[in-house]
Formats: C-alpha cells, sequence, structure tokens
C-alpha cells in the first residue's frame, strides 16, 4: 500500500520509489506534523528542509505527495514542495500519464473526484508497464 494517514487521519501521503527510503521519509514527516500541527505546507516544508541538507536523508530515492482538507503537495529530495494551481498531481513513472488523463476528463467530463482518479489511473496503468492497475482510492474531505 503506498498510501498511508498521518497527523492523526487528517493527512493523506503517497510515495513513488523506494519503499523503504519512503517508510523513513513517512516517519520523519509524522514528527513534523506533530512539531507544526495543522499547518501542512510549513510541516512539509521543514521535512524538505531536512531532505535536501541531512547527509543520510539525500541519498534517499523517493518522493511523497501529502494532501490535506486544504492543500495538496509535492515534496521531493532536492528541497521542493509544490502546490499544483489544479489540485492534480502525480508522480512515479505513470505519474504523468496520469495527471493528462486527469485532466482531460476534468475538463470534459461531469465524473466524481473518485471516479477521475480511477480512470485516469486505468489509463496510466495501459500507457505504463511499471503503473499498477489494482486501484485503491482513499478520499479525505475538502474544505473548498
Amino acid at each position: 500500500m503506498k498510501l498511508r494517514r498521518l497527523g492523526d487521519g487528517k493527512v493523506l501521503t503517497g510515495f513513488a520509489g523506494s519503499t523503504a527510503d519512503a517508510i523513513a521519509l513517512f516517519e520523519r514527516f509524522e514528527a513534523k506534523l506533530k512539531e507544526f500541527p495543522h499547518n501542512l505546507p510549513r510541516a512539509a516544508t521543514e521535512l524538505a528542509k531536512e531532505w535536501r541538507t541531512d547527509r543520510a536523508l539525500r541519498r534517499l530515492e523517493a518522493m511523497l505527495i501529502a494532501v490535506d482538507a486544504q492543500h495538496t503537495l509535492l515534496l521531493s529530495g532536492t528541497g521542493d514542495v509544490l502546490q499544483p494551481s489544479d489540485g492534480v498531481l502525480g508522480i512515479g513513472s505513470g505519474g504523468p500519464y496520469a495527471v493528462a488523463a486527469a485532466r482531460a476528463l476534468l475538463r470534459h467530463t461531469n465524473l466524481s473526484a473518485v471516479e477521475i482518479v480511477r480512470e485516469a489511473l486505468r489509463i496510466a496503468a495501459e500507457l505504463d508497464v511499471y503503473t499498477n492497475e489494482n486501484i485503491i482510492v482513499e478520499e479525505i474531505a475538502c474544505s473548498s
């Protein structure tokens, strides 16, 4: 399972890359969320800073996505914390395919968010041999 709920279940996180590395990052991120409760952008920024500057963490091969009721963020080991303007993010080898499909479905259909996620991931799996077709969708309440 590449998804995990952190911050008392209020933050949904996912990863791409090495599983062991991602688990280490989840543990660090959980600590940052406890240090900065109710402030996902600050916790993400602090993790990204630590990830970029800590000698051991710099070697970790993973990317994270973190979502709460108000924010959708991408975190990387280069110190990036990015928020998409349309709320659509994808990581991993099939991420660009899934993002393209999701954006097209958002613009040209009346599908629900869950249906868009499922279909975008199905399309990505058809195009990318490393994208899994076993799809589990987790939802988090949105404030907007």
